[in-house]
């Protein structure tokens, strides 16, 4: 049951992930071309460092900075007379109160403190991405639109969410859905962070199982479980496929792209 229940943490990863990842890259994107100089540094930084650091050692060691980082401020509210050194060699001292979550919690706010930085993690990851798509898609919108609203009166501010952001979408919907498909590809990195995944439970109960451990005793079943993974990753890619393209048709409707005039030479 563990093992099924684990194809519902991947999705409900996703399901998370995906607009909060929407919503870093949406303000990152905004950020870079920000005319104020520091922000558009800050936001051109955002993209630039978190996607030159390889996912890997990303996951690996900003979700123990994370977390350490969360009791540290805890620790420094919670516990002010603390008199002893936090930082001891290479280990991580807070006092009782400040650790997340308690260590008398009951294990499931452990599980589900572990998925929160999991998911943040992801957020901020595949967020540096989505606002390198983000940021060239509103600079694909023609900018003689942008000076005919501006020649019209809209404040800059009303070109920007009535003029820009409505018609970048289309620009930014291909890349935003290849990197759809290397967030569902990335899931497996959950095991990295901890998480009991469908990669963990088809390691683990793939494996070789005897009677000492078991009362199913079974040979190695690694690749049967591993097996039906591919086969759900191919299912789930191929249905995000579908989805994708609808709404490329619906975005590129009566809009001057290379799509829409697709489907007015079709209609012709």
């Amino acid at each position: 049951m563990a093992f099924y229940w684990s194809f519902g943490t991947v999705l409900l990863l996703l399901a998370i992930t995906a607009p909060a990842a929407l919503m870093f890259g949406f303000a990152g994107a905004s950020a870079a071309r920000s005319r104020f100089a520091p922000l558009s540094w800050l936001g051109k930084g955002y993209i630039a460092i978190v996607r030159g650091v390889p996912d890997i050692a990303f996951f690996l060691f900003f979700v123990i900075a994370l977390d350490q980082g969360f009791e540290y401020l805890r620790h420094q509210w919670m516990c002010p007379d603390w008199d002893q050194p936090i930082r001891q060699g290479n280990d991580f001292i807070v006092c009782q109160q400040a650790k997340l979550p308690l260590g008398n919690s009951p294990q499931i706010w452990h599980e589900v403190y572990g998925f929160l930085l999991a998911v943040l993690t992801f957020a901020i990851v595949f967020g540096a991405f989505a606002a390198n798509v983000l940021f060239g898609a509103m600079r694909a919108v023609p900018q003689p639109q942008l000076e005919t609203a501006a020649a019209y009166g809209l404040s800059p501010r009303q070109t920007f969410w009535r003029i820009l952001v409505p018609q970048m979408w289309v620009y930014a919907l291909p890349g935003l859905g290849n990197l759809w498909m290397v967030l569902i590809k990335a899931t497996p990195l959950l095991f990295l962070l901890g998480v009991e995944d469908i990669v963990y439970w088809a390691r683990d109960l793939g494996g070789t199982k005897t009677a000492r451990f078991t009362d199913y005793p079974h040979g190695d079943w690694r690749m049967w479980y591993f097996g039906a993974l591919l086969v759900f990753y191919l299912m789930f890619t191929r249905v995000s496929e579908i989805f994708l393209d609808r709404v490329m048709k619906k975005l590129t409707h009566g809009q001057a792209t290379m799509g829409g005039e697709a489907q007015r030479k079709a209609a012709v």
